[in-house]
């Protein structure tokens, strides 16, 4: 590991630094998330089902929400199925089509790991500072669903 940031940016790539900083990040959210058995991208999809329940998302429109290929939500929604967080309904004007619902069983779990999940925030936002946190979400939000329309691949 570099001793100071400015040997840690030999690499010009914008994608090897976001690269490690994802893994970064994503060690210290699932370390706190263990308790619930749930990984980052598990909460956040029960997140973004929370979000619309009123509307559940399509396959599609759930990958979408998160930035993923549908092979990839697939694989993340199965452990979810198994285990009785979620449950893909056909929908009622398409019957080809499956709406992502959260259980019952989803909730409770969601909401047992928003407690873990608000020390990985509180602990970020603390090392980092809750200003540049804010701004760092905001550019990253920004080149994940601005992305496309400067020609970058979905």
């Amino acid at each position: 590991m570099p001793r100071d940031l400015k040997s840690a940016s030999a690499s010009p790539c914008f994608a090897t630094a976001m690269r490690k900083a994802s893994r970064r990040l994503s060690q210290l959210y699932d370390e706190v998330l263990e308790p619930s058995g749930l990984r980052t991208t598990q909460f956040a999809i029960l997140s973004e089902l929370e979000r619309r329940a009123k509307a559940p998302p399509t396959m599609r429109e759930l990958a979408d929400a998160m930035v993923m290929d549908r092979s990839a939500l697939g694989h993340n929604l199965r452990p979810l199925e198994r285990d009785g967080l979620i449950a893909l309904e056909e929908g009622e004007d398409d019957r080809r089509q499956r709406h992502v619902v959260m259980t019952a069983h989803g909730q409770v779990k969601r909401r047992e790991a928003k407690r873990l999940w608000q020390t990985a925030q509180d602990r970020f936002d603390e090392v980092f500072g809750k200003d540049a946190a804010a701004d760092l979400r905001a550019t990253l939000l920004r080149i994940a669903y601005e992305g496309r329309l400067a020609g970058l691949r979905d």
